[in-house]
């Protein structure tokens, strides 16, 4: 079968999507899933880069994301965030999706590719980090993280309120939590000066609270110096 499924603005089936994914299966890089900390249960081995590829030109189509999302396995659901569109989110799917993330790399490409655009993306921050769910309180920075990148028209306010809250779970000892929070805060210090002083702030206050704290800190140190 041909790697290709139709022309890139031609709208797509489930059936022909899952076909592409079929033909483009490898189980050589289904295997290198593991050793980048992704489940490879419900993989079949199609590498990022053919993804990208694979939508970058392609229309926006919802209810074709939709029923990637449902049908599920790691690929399908990499090609339903690529897929889907942002404009039409709403907070509450986006919560659904957020509860069923179970590895760090669709909690980033979902927040860094999709959830940063949408309408509501502020308001998911601070529901999120407040979750003890893994994978939930790092969509919340990792969103932040999206944010500092995509949204050129945000004021200081919501990047202000977010070292509040990267403050207040700075403590989390779990490495997919606490590497999310230290690039919210790095990202968020880079895009002014005044974000900058806050976030070198922000180290300072956090540092004396403990080992994990006062790693945080100089990275958010090293990297804005």
């Amino acid at each position: 079968m041909s790697g290709k499924a139709g022309s890139d603005t031609a709208r797509l089936s489930l059936a022909e999507v899952k076909d592409w994914l079929a033909a483009n299966a490898s189980e050589a890089e289904r295997q290198k899933l593991p050793g980048y900390g992704i489940p490879d249960d419900g993989a079949i081995g199609v590498a990022m880069g053919q993804m990208l590829a694979f939508t970058r030109k392609r229309p926006k189509d919802p209810e074709l994301a939709a029923a990637l999302w449902a049908d599920g396995g790691y690929e399908a659901r990499t090609l339903a965030l690529l897929l889907d569109d942002p404009a039409a989110l709403t907070l509450p799917r986006m919560d659904a999706m957020v509860a069923e993330f179970d590895n760090w790399a669709i909690c980033d490409t979902a927040c860094f590719r999709l959830f940063d655009k949408a309408p509501e993306a502020w308001q998911a921050v601070p529901r999120w980090a407040a979750s003890e769910q893994l994978y939930k309180r790092r969509a919340g920075f990792a969103l932040v993280w999206g944010l500092s990148v995509h949204d050129k028209r945000a004021g200081d306010q919501p990047f202000l309120e977010a070292l509040a809250l990267a403050e207040a779970h700075a403590g989390d000892t779990r490495p997919h939590v606490s590497k999310a929070i230290s690039m919210a805060v790095r990202a968020t210090g880079k895009r002014n000066t005044a974000l900058r002083a806050a976030a070198l702030d922000w180290a300072d206050r956090i540092e004396p609270n403990g080992k994990v704290e006062a790693r945080l800190a100089r990275q958010v140190r090293r990297d804005l110096a």
